[in-house]
């Protein structure tokens, strides 16, 4: 199956969390969360700074990028208050039947293994659900943290590209990790 067969994005729940679809109404979280600079700094397409209108600009793609097989964000929230604390999602590239996989979570969200648990459903989703053969990541090797999670999820070092982004008149070195259908399987 691949996205332009499902009708609505799925929403997926873990033991602590809710993966479901971003609505406008998360706009200002989105905003006051990804906005911090500690959030933007380590990560290649979230903008410093996070202006007005920017999160509900971003909020609205998700539904024709999903309708079109290219793209699935979730917004990663606790279920008992439907409060926010990420984003995570797959970009898809069909004819390579592969996708990747990127994320944040809010500062003050760091440090309690929710993007590892999100991430972990998110890469059953690609291969179970989407017949996913390969799902990649990278970070910046300023970001081991990042790291870490691709680790735990099962991700194998790939390599790393020196140098390969400027961000913020600094180049910053790129770490590649993946994961294989088969190896997910094992």
């Amino acid at each position: 199956m691949n996205l332009s067969q499902e009708k609505q994005q799925p929403i997926i729940y873990t033991e602590r969390l809710i993966l479901r679809p971003f609505m406008l109404e998360d706009a200002p979280e989105v905003q006051r969360l990804a906005g911090d600079r500690a959030i933007a700094a380590v990560t290649l397409t979230i903008p410093h700074p996070y202006e007005d209108r920017m999160a509900q600009d971003w909020i609205k793609t998700h539904p024709k990028s999903f309708a079109e097989g290219k793209e699935v964000v979730f917004a990663i929230a606790f279920p008992e208050t439907n409060m926010l604390c990420g984003a995570i999602g797959l970009a898809i590239n069909r004819e390579h039947n592969r996708a990747e996989l990127g994320y944040w979570i809010g500062k003050p969200f760091w440090g309690n293994g929710y993007c590892t648990e999100a991430a972990l459903a998110v890469v059953k989703y690609g291969f179970e659900s989407l017949g996913l053969h390969r799902i990649h990541c990278s970070h910046f090797s300023s970001n081991p943290a990042s790291g870490r999670v691709m680790q735990k999820i099962g991700m194998r070092y790939e390599g790393c590209l020196r140098q390969h982004i400027l961000k913020w008149g600094n180049f910053e070195d790129t770490v590649k990790y993946a994961i294989l259908k088969s190896e997910w399987e094992s």
